[in-house]
């Protein structure tokens, strides 16, 4: 067996890429590491400083002398309620006041289970000066990677695409509905959806845009409402969607993964960004022929 020791810096480096792009999120150690009982006392810590923060009813702090004689029987433990969940991430979300106090609530959150096995928390990129905010799914594993949205094969496709309406990352502010990537790259579960929308829409609130460009079937399905639908019924179309009480316009097309997966889709990709463009240059949102 080749060593590691035997490898050439370009080799080994190759040989990490290949690994992480195949979805190994861990390397093995000298000695075995139990990353169940690892996992089971992160999650016995978070309970324990949750419920140092959470002050106790006046009942609780005086127990009466029946109380107090009566035998010891401890209800079983049982995990936070999604809406606990939700209702913190938008209170954190709701007390930044700046997009960079944002980003920090974001990072020391630790309500949504997705944190635990992402390597870092992304946050919107780019500048605002354009007032228009390209908005993607959530992290795959090279934006895991590399700590910023829309990195390697997705990211190049991006920069074309906004290249070829005369836009580029420096003109326009990216970023995913869902901070953190999820194991195996699935989709996020409507309670994991839920804990991260006040994330989404107060970074929209701050930023301020008057266009979104929304990529692929997830961010449609999340901006323009219900279930049903895909990318192909929901893109080439403008659509009002109120966030934060003001109303913005939006734009849904083919996410860069939809277009290198199939590229004849490039075409209709190409003809939203014609429309989103047309309405950059005269201020209408018109729909398309």
């Amino acid at each position: 067996m080749i060593q590691a020791k035997d490898l050439e810096a370009g080799e080994l480096a190759a040989l990490l890429h290949f690994y992480a792009d195949a979805g190994v999120d861990w390397l093995l150690e000298d000695a075995p590491i139990d990353r169940f009982a690892e996992f089971e006392a992160q999650q016995a810590a978070r309970e324990q400083v949750r419920r140092a923060q959470v002050p106790e009813p006046e009942e609780r702090k005086a127990p009466s002398r029946a109380a107090a004689s009566a035998p010891l029987n401890p209800p079983p433990s049982v995990a936070v309620p999604d809406d606990q969940a939700v209702a913190a991430a938008r209170f954190a979300a709701d007390s930044a006041r700046s997009l960079d106090e944002l980003k920090t609530a974001i990072e020391a959150f630790g309500g949504c289970n997705l944190k635990n096995s992402a390597r870092s928390t992304l946050f919107m990129t780019g500048q605002l000066s354009s007032r228009i905010l390209v908005i993607g799914p959530m992290p795959n594993a090279e934006d895991d990677r590399d700590g910023a949205p829309f990195s390697g094969r997705h990211g190049q496709l991006l920069d074309r695409m906004l290249a070829a309406i005369g836009l580029s990352r420096d003109t326009v502010a990216i970023t995913n509905i869902i901070p953190w990537r999820p194991p195996g790259n699935r989709m996020p579960s409507p309670a994991e959806t839920a804990i991260c929308q006040p994330f989404i829409e107060r970074q929209i609130a701050l930023a301020e845009p008057d266009h979104l460009l929304l990529l692929g079937n997830f961010p449609a399905r999340f901006f323009f409402g219900g279930t049903s639908g895909t990318i192909h019924s929901l893109r080439g179309q403008w659509r009002d969607v109120t966030v934060a009480g003001r109303t913005l316009r939006a734009l849904a097309t083919l996410h860069p993964q939809e277009l290198l997966m199939a590229p004849a889709n490039k075409a209709l990709a190409w003809q939203d960004l014609l429309l989103f463009s047309q309405a950059l240059r005269t201020g209408s949102s018109a729909e398309q022929p």
